[in-house]
């Protein structure tokens, strides 16, 4: 009986924490398909008629299936990017035959983690506008990876040395090259790993909005975080569909859970034992 109650106090903690975490999003989701004047007078109930007219009023009118391909596009090159430029540093960092550059090399990379991005705008700005990439996904894509590989460097190359090196001593001797050695020994081992970061960094770039804001002025290259900002202006709030883009713009996030949520739980359980 003792151990029973044991095992269920856990359960019983969590479920007010999931019900607080789950509630935000029913809420959107159950507003999305109200009227506005319904989202106001009775906004905790369930609509009285379930009406979608607020998802095709914002794929349609307002164009929310381009900003919804341009933040897909912009955060998944950014976020692969990022990585595999990651992962090759991470290789080196950890398997360089020179400790001391090998130290400063890493050290270098710990310390840009204490810099705030909100600090480099302006000096960002201005590269972007001198090196012609102001209103293209370039001026998004380049300061994203940058910005993502620090902490990727970080969380990979700990994982990579717990990797045993008679494993690259076997594939050296079998005739691969540095490049064999990691795509075909380093990269299988570390893929739980590099999911769980690609779903940080992605989730990072898919939610970003002021640098998006900033170096990107044309309508058709903005970004689904500043169209969904758009829905509300000086006189006027469209509550409908505001929530509906919101809805709409969660989707990829719970996509990626649900196709990767074995390898997100193998990353986090690898890192713990051992990082």
């Amino acid at each position: 009986m003792k151990k029973a109650l044991a095992k269920s106090i856990p359960h019983l903690v969590l479920i007010p924490y999931v019900l607080i975490v789950v509630y935000p999003i029913y809420f959107i989701v159950i507003s999305s398909l109200k009227k506005n004047n319904e989202i106001i007078t009775n906004p905790w109930g369930l609509p009285s008629e379930f009406s979608f007219s607020h998802y095709e009023s914002a794929l349609t009118n307002s164009h929310l299936g381009t900003y919804f391909i341009n933040s897909l596009y912009i955060a998944t090159i950014a976020t692969v990017g990022s990585l595999l430029l990651a992962m090759g540093i991470a290789f080196a960092v950890t398997r360089m035959r020179f400790p001391s550059l090998s130290k400063l090399v890493y050290g270098l990379l710990l310390l840009s983690l204490l810099i705030p991005p909100a600090s480099l705008l302006i000096p960002l700005y201005i590269m972007v506008k001198d090196m012609g990439l102001y209103n293209t996904p370039l001026a998004l894509i380049i300061p994203y990876m940058a910005f993502g590989i620090p902490l990727t460097v970080f969380v990979v190359a700990a994982f990579m040395k717990a990797i045993p090196t008679e494993l690259e001593e076997a594939g050296v001797m079998d005739g691969l090259s540095a490049y064999g050695l990691l795509f075909r020994v380093v990269f299988p081992l570390s893929l739980p790993t590099l999911v769980t970061v690609f779903i940080i960094n992605f989730l990072g770039h898919w939610n970003e909005y002021v640098m998006a804001n900033l170096f990107l002025s044309t309508q058709t290259l903005r970004t689904l975080p500043v169209a969904v900002v758009g829905f509300a202006d000086k006189f006027n709030m469209n509550y409908g569909a505001l929530c509906a883009s919101i809805s709409i713009s969660v989707i990829p996030i719970i996509i990626i859970f649900i196709f990767l949520q074995k390898q997100i739980i193998e990353g986090v359980t690898a890192g713990s034992v051992k990082g």
